[in-house]
């Protein structure tokens, strides 16, 4: 083989390398600057209630226990309600 050959060949591998290199790189700037899909948005949201699981528990049986008070609350009131009622009509048909 005469040494022009090899020095050709040698042009050749580096016009591909750059090539390759420049592919790479433009790949990965286009990636870095795409917009984000609603999919992405979704797992950000879904990767941080699940960091987050435990404060969401605790907040949900704290409202669960207010519920609750305001319930036995209320059938309190409407106990003593129908107790007014069923003496105000007592007294009514005295």
């Amino acid at each position: 083989m005469s040494p022009e050959m090899n020095n050709g060949e040698g042009r050749n591998m580096a016009i591909w390398i750059g090539i390759g290199i420049g592919a790479a790189v433009g790949i990965g700037i286009a990636l870095s600057r795409r917009k984000k899909s609603p999919w992405d948005s979704a797992r950000d949201i879904s990767r941080r209630v699940a960091d987050h699981s435990g404060d969401l528990a605790e907040s949900t049986r704290d409202i669960v226990d207010r519920v609750r008070k305001i319930y036995d609350e209320g059938c309190k009131v409407v106990e003593e309600a129908g107790e007014l009622w069923s003496h105000g009509r007592k007294l009514v048909t005295r």
